[in-house]
């Protein structure tokens, strides 16, 4: 019986120095299967001999009691063991449902985990979202797929076919060609004019991506590997005053420049749009060639983005995924307080989640995927109740990172044409070239918010819906305006570079503007991803005085080791070194971390 009880207790004392220094699930499963039994044959013992209870067997019973064990207390382990591990996931966009639906693919995983997509807003889709203007199938987040070679969304988008539809969408017709480029009083620029100036901004920024090796004459330009802090706006800058150094462009005037120059910031303006970085001083130049684009041609989804996202969510039980769900604090347990684990934990789970509405929810697992702007405001406003905050505070090397990555704001404006304005065939691309402030070109009735904005074009050809593009600042004013201001100002500032003193303005390919007192506009909308507390801003950018190391730093998760390992994970495009501000790295860092956990628990595919 000594046996026996020694042997019972030496494996309960193995147990639970194993369970709390890191075991597997299958592991911890297998050896709370070999206690039991080792009990189970203990305890028939025990009942045999019960007429004669000697001092061995006593011992026994007082090991019970005496070494911080009790029957509860197996019981509790018992439990925890038994109930499967918990994993939260925060957000049901790309990042998220990329990760849920991974999990949910991956085998056995119904039996091995409790999965939970947890959503503050209304809707899933996070910065994904489709909807409908004036009539046309429109996007108000994410556009573009960036290449569809190798992108798992135009393979999710083939797989769905969603790549065709029979009712007009945004973009339909790819990038428009055959631009007008006209300046703000109205005057069509020659292409002559135009063509050398953007060519050299395309050039400067293949360099700077590192696709070519040279610039203009074919001179390697070593501008900006001096300096670990320059940033493509300076960069950008020396190239155009390189460009006007040239022998050939020695004889171009100060008019000549002045309008070079406002066409040069014009690429500026929509290189803005594209980083939403609000000023292009602001973006990094070292870590701009570290950006990868999937190869192939950029293309929009014919039945919306939002199929991606259905697609995504469509094997996940139904309860999976929660709406309305708004996560205020996390409280997790870093790795010198992982004995510590109580205060109305569920059944030791490490972390817990409260919401706004004052409910709470334990989890073994947490795949955090809000935006950046979502982490800033966290670390930042300390007072906003609403703003989401780690207890204890994340580590002081994550929140530099996230406090130095970039983080900015674009939006879109949909106009559309009133039908009774007949004075087109067809409203052209627009090119707008906007002269400095310093000026005496510069046209005074245009607002300043509309004056980095770097065109106007239909959703497709021939259609009554207008697009442009504003960042930074620019943006941020634009939510705040009423829709009567936004169609008044916009209608002035068209009517201003449609009212050449001309006739016409005529395309290369024939189409015809004629001049009219003021576009008519009827109706607009809007996007406001800055003032949505979801998101609070757009997508993310390496901003001077930061690296692509910093989003290795917000990728990695807390903690690594110990009993409780990987109780926060983090995904999302700012997460992903190369990828970031693209669907396709939101997908890929769902991804990633879904593996982490897979490998964690050894039940990868």
């Amino acid at each position: 019986m000594w046996v026996a009880g020694g042997s019972f207790k030496w494996k309960l004392m193995e147990f639970k120095r194993d369970l709390w220094s890191g075991m597997s699930f299958l592991a911890i499963q297998i050896r709370l299967s070999e206690l039991f039994l080792t009990l189970c044959v203990h305890l028939v013992a025990i009942s045999s001999i019960s007429q004669s209870f000697s001092n061995t067997h006593k011992r026994n019973f007082i090991f019970f009691k005496t070494h911080k064990f009790s029957f509860k207390k197996l019981n509790l382990y018992c439990k925890m063991v038994v109930k499967k591990p918990r994993i939260v996931i925060i957000g049901a966009g790309m990042a998220g449902l990329t990760a849920a639906n991974k999990l949910y693919k991956s085998v056995a995983v119904k039996e091995r985990f409790e999965v939970c997509v947890i959503e503050g807003g209304n809707r899933i889709g996070g910065r994904i979202n489709t909807s409908e203007f004036g009539g046309d199938r429109v996007e108000l987040g994410a556009t573009w797929i960036h290449g569809i070679g190798n992108s798992p969304v135009y393979k999710i988008a083939q797989e769905t076919n969603s790549m065709d539809s029979n009712k007009p969408w945004e973009c339909m017709d790819g990038f428009l060609d055959d631009p007008i480029t006209i300046d703000e009083n109205g005057y069509v620029l020659d292409p002559c004019l135009v063509n050398p100036v953007s060519v050299l901004f395309k050039e400067l920024m293949d360099f700077a991506q590192g696709k070519r090796k040279s610039v203009g004459n074919g001179n390697e330009n070593g501008n900006g590997n001096g300096n670990g802090n320059e940033s493509v706006g300076s960069f950008l800058r020396k190239g155009l005053e390189d460009y006007w150094e040239m022998v050939s462009r020695k004889e171009v005037n100060g008019n000549g420049k002045m309008l070079e120059e406002a066409i040069f910031a014009m690429q500026e303006n929509t290189q803005r749009t594209y980083t939403s970085a609000n000023d292009l001083y602001n973006l990094d130049y070292n870590a701009e060639s570290e950006y990868v684009m999937c190869p192939g041609e950029e293309v929009t989804i014919a039945k919306g983005y939002s199929r991606i996202i259905e697609s995504l969510a469509s094997i996940l039980p139904s309860g999976v995924i929660q709406l309305g769900k708004k996560v205020c604090e996390i409280e997790w347990h870093p790795e010198s307080e992982v004995g510590m684990i109580k205060n109305g934990h569920d059944d030791a789970r490490p972390v817990k989640l409260h919401f706004l509405d004052g409910t709470s929810l334990s989890a073994d697992h947490v795949i955090v995927t809000v935006s950046l702007g979502v982490l800033k405001a966290g670390i930042h406003d300390s007072d906003d109740l609403g703003m989401l905050k780690f207890n204890p505070p994340l580590p002081d090397y994550k929140n530099e990172a996230i406090s130095r990555l970039g983080y900015g704001v674009v939006n879109k404006l949909f106009m559309q044409i009133s039908p009774d304005f007949s004075d087109f065939d067809q409203f052209p691309f627009l090119q707008l070239v906007f002269h400095r402030s310093d000026s005496e070109a510069k046209n005074p009735k245009i607002p300043w918010w509309i004056r980095r904005t770097a065109s106007v074009s239909p959703i497709y050809r021939k259609s009554r819906v207008l697009l442009s593009w504003f960042a930074g600042d620019e943006a941020l004013k634009l939510e705040t305006l009423s829709d009567e201001v936004i169609l008044d100002e916009v209608s002035t500032t068209l009517s201003a570079f449609l009212s050449n003193p001309s006739d016409s303005h005529e395309q290369s390919n024939g189409n015809v503007i004629k001049n009219s007192s003021k576009l008519n506009l009827v109706k607009v909308l809007k996007t406001k991803w800055a003032s949505d507390p979801l998101f609070l801003g757009s997508y993310s950018y390496i901003a001077v005085g930061s690296s692509g190391c910093d989003m290795d730093t917000l990728a990695e998760p807390l903690t690594k080791s110990g009993s409780h390992p990987l109780q926060i994970l983090f995904a999302g495009e700012a997460t992903h070194r190369t990828h970031y501000s693209t669907t396709h790295g939101a997908y890929f860092s769902g991804i990633r971390e879904a593996n982490r956990l897979l490998e964690h628990y050894e039940c990868m595919n």
